[in-house]
């Protein structure tokens, strides 16, 4: 749509609250914003574009057309705003680069043998849960610091299942666990060191300690000295774990404090998680560097206590958001707490807020070498190839033996990090023989046959095309894009004799080295060797499935149990058709036993 139609249709929209959402040629979103007015919001887009930052002047250029979605309130606009940022993710939106909000621990107490496991989100099943604490590391340390104090197993026997099987483990023998996998110990034991574990979740380490402190007392009494001293030792545990206030009751904070800093190419939101005025945590997130920086910290708040599942008491700000009492009333809504607010001006609080600022700025200093190193390598790549952006490079490969089981697998790297989340595989079809072209020109036309469609999870535009192969492989991945009418750069990359990208070469025969840039050896070889590694893992599990268990699904009878069972039995195919029928009969009907036995002996004599 030219930027003329796009002004009229902008014109034409009402002066209410709602969501804009803007999409490129393919139909995928690239923005989604809220507007108090759409007609006056979505119209500045399109008006004197020249005044826009690169940014936005880079998001308009891209827009083909938009959509819209009246709103009744501007409370709704925002509720459904953080709906499809989350669902589409949009390229020009400020994201948080985490969506896996902070992890909780479950003690389910209706199990015969409960356990204390670390999970990302609260289920109704009637388990407790307790959090959230904060990043993964944290809580990870916390249910270590609770198995080691109450000697609790931590490995992944199941129980009653696994009581009395196997040797003891090595925690056992580093006196981390009591050994519950053996008979000896019993439920009522097991099941009261878990009441002790739930009453540290809650915070209630008095009546623990006072329940060691008395049976450590009793132990004394009766003269079993061996059983006070590991008691007197796990007392001085759960009185360290008091001390250093590592368990809260069930919050992470009920302090919040914001810093924001950025330099010209990169900002960083930071967020430090206060208790009873003591530091327990901090969350920071890496971004390219913001027009404006106040609409961006309140979107990066807004997305981050959603994640997060949780609202503190208050929250320090440098600002107070425009939209600060929307962003309450969602998170009162979400979370049925409103915390307060607040931009200090003086004393503690200001403090702290600065003492945020500072945290933002040392980490994006510390960061700052590293991008610009790795950004370099990309802006170095650009210059020796003639291709400008790099943002997305895509890398393909072909996998067989002696022609059978041909894969291929597509790798997807942004901004010169792997996008694993992208990643595609290929079975090839319909090649009698071994033919690496035919199957790499059949993968690209499959491919790029998807993002014509616009299907979901191809509709993204490489910027680069990379070949794990020759000149003869460039030309051919080159033929199918000029016969499906793109322009894409394609090089096939050159392998030395240990199997490391050497040269990149262009369909026009062109080689450019690589080996004499190091830092660009290393990227591309990164490139090549993960997208061989993916081609290879697919090969082998389409492989192995069809040599282990091909022809054993040829026979009646032979369902998923029964196969496992002869597998188990036998180990290999060979073994089972070298097997008597007595054999057979040991573990199968009679009539699946002779059905195997005859099916292998008629192949055999045949």
């Amino acid at each position: 749509m030219l930027l003329d139609e796009l002004k009229a249709k902008a014109s034409a929209l009402p002066l209410a609250p709602g969501v804009y959402i803007m999409k490129d040629h393919s139909n995928a979103v690239i923005y989604v914003g809220k507007a108090k007015k759409l007609k006056n919001r979505v119209s500045q887009y399109f008006q004197d574009t020249l005044s826009h930052s690169p940014k936005t002047r880079m998001m308009v250029s891209k827009i083909d057309h938009f959509d819209v979605i009246v709103a009744a309130s501007e409370f709704e606009a925002l509720v459904l705003e953080c709906s499809l940022i989350k669902r589409y993710m949009p390229k020009y939106n400020i994201l948080l680069k985490d969506d896996k909000g902070y992890p909780y621990l479950r003690l389910n107490m209706q199990d015969p043998y409960p356990t204390v496991t670390m999970v990302n989100r609260v289920a109704d099943d009637g388990a407790s849960y307790y959090g959230p604490y904060g990043s993964r590391g944290v809580t990870q340390n916390l249910l270590q610091t609770i198995r080691q104090t109450l000697r609790l197993p931590g490995c992944s026997r199941v129980f009653p299942r696994d009581i009395g099987k196997g040797r003891l483990c090595l925690n056992y023998h580093m006196n981390q666990c009591d050994g519950w996998c053996q008979k000896e110990q019993g439920s009522d034991l097991y099941r009261q060191r878990m009441e002790q574990a739930r009453q540290l979740l809650t915070g209630n380490y008095k009546q623990v300690i006072a329940q060691i402190r008395e049976q450590m007392l009793a132990a004394s009494e009766n003269l079993n000295f061996e059983l006070a001293a590991s008691l007197r030792d796990r007392l001085k545990a759960v009185e360290a774990l008091g001390q250093k206030q590592l368990v809260t009751t069930g919050t992470l904070a009920d302090t919040d404090v914001i810093g924001f800093h950025q330099n010209d190419k990169n900002a960083c939101f930071t967020i430090l998680h206060f208790s009873n005025g003591n530091l327990l945590d901090k969350d920071y997130e890496i971004l390219p560097s913001v027009d404006d920086p106040e609409s961006a910290i309140t979107s990066l708040m807004t997305q981050f206590y959603l994640n997060r599942g949780y609202a503190p008491k208050s929250v320090l700000i440098p600002f107070l958001p425009e939209d600060a009492q929307l962003l309450q009333q969602l998170l009162e809504k979400e979370f049925h707490r409103t915390p307060k607010f607040k931009v200090p001006q003086r004393g503690d609080n200001m403090r702290l807020l600065e003492l945020a600022q500072v945290n933002a700025k040392e980490e994006l200093e510390r960061i700052t070498t590293k991008e610009e190193k790795h950004y370099a390598v990309l802006r170095q790549l650009e210059k020796m190839l003639g291709v400008s952006p790099l943002e997305r490079i895509e890398s393909y490969d072909i996998s067989n033996i002696s022609g059978t089981d041909t894969v291929a697998s597509m790798v997807v790297f942004t901004d010169g990090r792997p996008k694993r989340s992208e990643y595609k595989r290929f079975s090839i079809r319909d090649l009698d023989n071994q033919n690496d072209y035919a199957a790499m020109a059949q993968v690209l036309d499959r491919r790029f046959a998807h993002y014509l469609d616009g299907d979901a999870g191809f509709e993204k535009k490489p910027d680069l095309i990379l070949i794990d192969g020759g000149l003869v492989h460039a030309q051919t991945a080159l033929e199918v894009l000029r016969r499906l009418e793109l322009a894409i750069p394609v090089f096939g990359m050159v392998k030395d004799d240990r199997h490391r990208t050497r040269t990149l070469v262009s369909p026009e025969g062109n080689n450019i080295s690589v080996e004499t840039q190091q830092s660009v050896f290393a990227l591309i070889g990164n490139i090549q060797e993960e997208t061989h590694r993916f081609a290879i893992h697919y090969h082998r599990k389409l492989r192995s499935k069809r040599l282990h268990y091909s022809e054993l699904d040829k026979i009646t009878g032979i369902g998923p149990v029964r196969k496992q069972q002869l597998l188990k039995t036998f180990h290999s195919i060979s073994a089972i058709r070298q097997a008597s029928l007595d054999e057979l009969l040991r573990i199968l009907p009679v009539d699946v036993a002779n059905s195997v036995y005859q099916h292998f002996h008629n192949s055999t004599e045949g």
